[in-house]
């Protein structure tokens, strides 16, 4: 066991004795300080005193030894007269010597004649003299062998004129060996008096330890049989605390990791890998703060959602992907590329303010999608359109920036697809009043703004009521009568084409059954589908409810639907067999102006091909359009197919028509489109 008298013992004595000798120390050096202040003091006065006597003659000799390396022997018996003069003053009094140094450090007098002529330059106490200040230190000087050290305070105190300038330097000697050897005295007196103090109390607490080494044994056996107990129960704990450690770090190294991963997942797309929405507008944010003049490419695939539709969304997925590959090849020049969602993907080039320099760069994104995607062993061919715009000059915030480069790739697909636009400010004006076309479109419906318009169909050879062709008119109480050009393009583009076609598929059955029940019996309604109707799952169904709901006779309906729509719609055939097999009649309308192959169009389930209007004003005219009537007419013959000839306007173009046998006409010569009312009267007395 630890043995605490003897340490206590002996460690006490040492800080005793430490403690006397600190404090013998610290009471030696507050009297030298105060000796040295008060000697010091003293000095100072004594300068006052040399200087009222004799400021005329010390400042001369010192201005007059400037410069010399020798002091001139011609001035003995005044330098003599001023030595007298000064131990006149400091006769008896406890002053050993003065003496007095020019600014270069040369003593040129002193009260010890050898001492004149030596120099002081180097001195710290000189120079700090004569820059102001006093300066003393406190000297031991052995006189003789045998004879009785002396003490004495050596002060520099600055010389100066009476402008205050400091022109040299005094040094005094006093002698303070008495005070030192009091000094001495009283430091052995107080080192007897913190012997005994420090020796009683050392002695009592040496009494006091020995009583606690006792408890301390008595305590340390108990202890030692607690601690046996306590190691074992520590060991154990410890072993348990090191699974637990173990498992936590454990748990703190997934959590880490999941956080890196919801940290990347809320900077990147998870299906491209590149930088989301959020990740390119805090940067390009950035790079706004940064006065940085930015270019944004707003991309967009325009053939995708055909993709998607007809062939599934895990293929679109692979697409995409493919997408964001070749874009982060060819366009390595960007800064940032991103996808934005669905099929819009954006990038951004820093410090572009070139313009020729921006279209070189859109027109490598156009570029990459000249080749077709290799996917599963099939080839998809695919084009951009690329919307461009610039910052500061299109926009200062992120918002502006992305709705304008939107604006513009909306205006390249307009243009026709497959290429890029740079932004411009009628952009804006053109966007925003197809955003009002496009509110008032979306209220047409309900606010009951559309109808139908009848155009007359006739038997060729006895100008016969056979059928009519429903078109479809709004008419807003703002923009008037408002024509299908106008607004059928735009409700493709927003889908709206669904409920529009619905809406007049369904108001055209209503119109013909109300006929029948006054008894007017419509031979045939044409109604005129678009491609995006076709590609919409459940047309077909659609369809079959609206003839349910309006109680129609299917041999009643003719559907019609363009060449290219039905080219870009799969399977077509298998679509429509049912609607053909129910009784309604399918049309391929503008014939003759899309690029369908004759294979192709002797598998299609239709009745009937319309010739296109275009080619019946050609007739007689010389342009080749009768060549071309006579090649539809031989061909809808050899396929049993009817034809219908729209855009008929003349009596010749009848007859012309007639001779080729074409079975109907369609146009102004026999009606042009009207209202139903109007329809009604005109052609419910006609036979």
């Amino acid at each position: 066991m630890f043995n605490l008298s003897r340490y206590f013992s002996t460690l006490s004595f040492l800080l005793i004795a430490l403690a006397a000798v600190l404090l013998g120390a610290f009471h030696r050096e507050l009297a030298l300080r105060e000796m040295r202040e008060q000697a010091e003091s003293h000095n100072v006065a004594l300068v006052r005193v040399l200087e009222n006597a004799l400021a005329a003659p010390l400042a001369g000799l010192v201005a007059g030894t400037l410069g010399l390396e020798k002091l001139p022997a011609g001035d003995d018996a005044s330098r003599d007269a001023l030595r007298s003069q000064i131990t006149a003053l400091t006769q008896g009094g406890p002053v050993l010597g003065v003496a007095i140094h020019n600014r270069l450090g040369t003593t040129v007098l002193a009260t010890d004649p050898a001492e004149l002529g030596g120099r002081h330059l180097d001195e710290a106490d000189f120079r700090e003299a004569m820059q102001g200040r006093v300066g003393s230190r406190l000297l031991r000087i052995e006189p003789a062998p045998g004879a009785p050290a002396v003490d004495l305070l050596n002060s520099r105190i600055p010389l100066r004129q009476r402008d205050g300038s400091v022109v040299g330097v005094y040094e005094i000697e006093r002698d303070v060996s008495a005070f030192v050897a009091r000094l001495n005295r009283d430091l052995w007196l107080l080192g007897g008096v913190l012997a005994a103090v420090f020796g009683g109390l050392y002695l009592a607490q040496y009494l006091l330890v020995r009583h606690a080494q006792r408890v301390l044994r008595e305590q340390a056996r108990g202890l030692a049989d607690a601690r046996d107990t306590l190691e074992l129960r520590v060991e154990a704990r410890t072993e348990e605390l090191v699974r637990i450690n173990r498992r936590l770090s454990q748990e703190i190294d997934e959590r880490r990791q999941v956080e890196q991963q919801l940290n990347y997942l809320a900077h990147h797309d998870a299906l491209t890998g590149l930088a989301n929405r959020r990740a390119f507008i805090e940067h390009v944010e950035r790079c706004i703060g940064e006065a940085k003049p930015l270019a944004i490419l707003f991309i967009d695939l325009d053939q995708f959602k055909q993709v998607n539709d007809t062939l599934g969304h895990g293929v679109g997925d692979d697409v995409l992907i493919a997408v964001a590959a070749r874009l982060e090849e060819r366009a390595h020049w960007a800064d940032r590329l991103a996808r934005l969602g669905g099929d819009e993907f954006i990038c951004l080039i820093e410090g572009a303010d070139q313009g020729d320099e921006i279209a070189l760069a859109a027109g490598e994104i156009v570029a990459a999608f000249a080749e077709p995607f290799e996917l599963g062993g099939n080839a998809f061919y695919l084009s951009a359109s690329v919307g461009v715009c610039r910052h500061p000059r299109d926009g200062v915030t992120v918002g502006e920036l992305l709705r304008n480069a939107d604006t513009a790739m909306y205006r390249a697909k307009a243009d026709g697809r497959g290429q890029f636009r740079f932004y411009e400010t009628t952009m804006t004006d053109d966007a925003r009043q197809r955003s009002h076309l496009e509110n008032r479109l979306r209220q047409a419906v309900d606010r009951n703004e559309l109808e139908i318009y009848l155009q007359p169909q006739v038997d060729t050879a006895s100008g016969r009521l056979v059928g009519a062709e429903a078109l479809l008119r709004w008419r807003n109480p703002a923009l008037g009568l408002v024509m299908p050009g106008r607004f059928i393009p735009l409700a493709e583009e927003t889908g709206l084409i669904f409920a529009l076609g619905n809406w007049v598929l369904r108001e055209a059955c209503r119109q013909v059954v109300e006929w029948r029940e006054i008894g007017f019996a419509l031979p045939q309604i044409s109604v005129n589908l678009s491609a995006r109707q076709l590609e919409r799952p459940g047309f077909v169904d659609e369809v079959l409810g609206i003839l349910a709901e309006t109680g129609i006779d299917p041999r009643v309906l003719k559907l019609e639907l363009t060449e290219s729509a039905l080219m870009a719609i799969d399977n077509v055939t298998h679509l429509l067999q049912p609607l053909r097999d129910l009784g309604v009649t399918l049309a391929l309308d503008d014939f003759g102006t899309g690029y369908s192959s004759l294979a192709y169009l002797k598998a299609l389930p239709v009745q009937q091909l319309k010739i296109d209007a275009s080619f019946v004003q050609g007739i007689g005219r010389g342009t080749g359009d009768e060549a071309i009537i006579r090649t539809i007419m031989e061909l809808a013959r050899s396929l049993s197919f009817e034809v219908v000839a729209e855009g008929v306007e003349t009596a010749g173009q009848a007859r012309f028509l007639e001779a080729l046998g074409c079975q109907r006409l369609q146009g102004h010569l026999h009606g042009a489109a009207v209202a139903p009312e109007a329809f009604l009267a005109r052609w419910r007395e006609h036979r």
